[in-house]
């Protein structure tokens, strides 16, 4: 281990945990990823996943940002109101037990519709701190739930989640096209046309029904159909931006769903601007130097 652990940040999502030993300076020095997502835990589980933290990483204060902080995580921190810096986040922090704390998530509790996040703000708002993107900017977080989200002068401001992830993987799995969607999902000729056929749909049931269609009548290899399903659903959700070509999307995701997203964005006439890793990392170092 390179530098002296000063803090751990703990990135606790629904599934997956991922734990950093942090120096005073931001730098991490060891880490560890595994599957004790929080559905994974009871209430009672923590205080020992906490101590066996601190046997890997040393006695530390620590912050976690994530699902730990909602109502099937260890305590609910309530969301604080959009706008959202991330000062608001660090004065809202809540103590759990001696030295250990949980970012809150954001809401948007007024306007014509709700919404809410945990963790996505903390990547965010971490990108800004570091320079990787503008303090006003446009994000995309590819993901189970995508989030778009629009930071003015450091602050989110607005944001909407999109299902498209998880819609996905139920359609693939349930219903009338299980059992079509098994070929690969990646950039290609069927991928694109899907786009194009999301972007323009007014009634995303309808498209999807044609993936069954097209197939049956040999319109559609049935090798490409999950494809091309993806990219109805991708070209549907991208489709609604209306403000693509006006300004960069800044991607805040890796691996072949960002690669899709990026797709997409380009071919919706923007332009994806890949984030580098350790957002995360940035906005909870942000947050714990301004609390320490």
């Amino acid at each position: 281990m390179v530098g002296r652990a000063a803090y751990i940040a703990v990135d606790w999502g629904t599934t997956n945990r991922r734990a950093y030993a942090m120096t005073a300076g931001g730098a991490v020095v060891d880490s560890l990823q595994d599957d004790r997502g929080v559905l994974a835990l009871t209430q009672d589980d923590y205080p020992d996943a906490i101590a066996a933290l601190r046997d890997r990483f040393g006695v530390h204060s620590v912050v976690m940002a994530g699902m730990v902080g909602s109502t099937r995580g260890w305590r609910e921190a309530p969301y604080i109101d959009a706008p959202a810096t991330l000062q608001d986040l660090a004065a809202a922090c809540l103590e759990v037990a001696p030295d250990v704390r949980i970012i809150p998530g954001i809401a948007l509790r007024s306007g014509p519709r709700p919404d809410v996040m945990r963790g996505e703000e903390v990547q965010v708002l971490g990108a800004i701190s570091t320079g990787a993107a503008p303090s006003t900017a446009l994000f995309c977080q590819p993901g189970t739930h995508n989030k778009w989200i629009e930071t003015v002068d450091g602050a989110i401001t607005d944001f909407t989640t999109v299902m498209t992830g998880e819609l996905f993987a139920l359609v693939r799995s349930h219903g009338i096209l299980a059992g079509m969607l098994d070929g690969p999902v990646a950039d290609s000729d069927a991928f694109r046309d899907g786009l194009r056929r999301g972007r323009e749909a007014r009634n995303l049931a309808a498209a999807l029904f044609e993936v069954r269609a097209g197939v049956l009548l040999a319109r559609l290899a049935p090798w490409d159909a999950a494809a091309y399903a993806s990219g109805i659903m991708i070209g549907a959700d991208v489709g609604t931006r209306s403000d693509l070509g006006r300004r960069p999307v800044y991607l805040l995701a890796g691996g072949a769903l960002a690669t899709l997203y990026g797709v997409a964005i380009t071919e919706a006439g923007g332009r994806a601007v890949a984030v580098p890793d350790g957002s995360t990392t940035a906005g909870i170092h942000a947050i714990w130097s301004s609390r320490a």
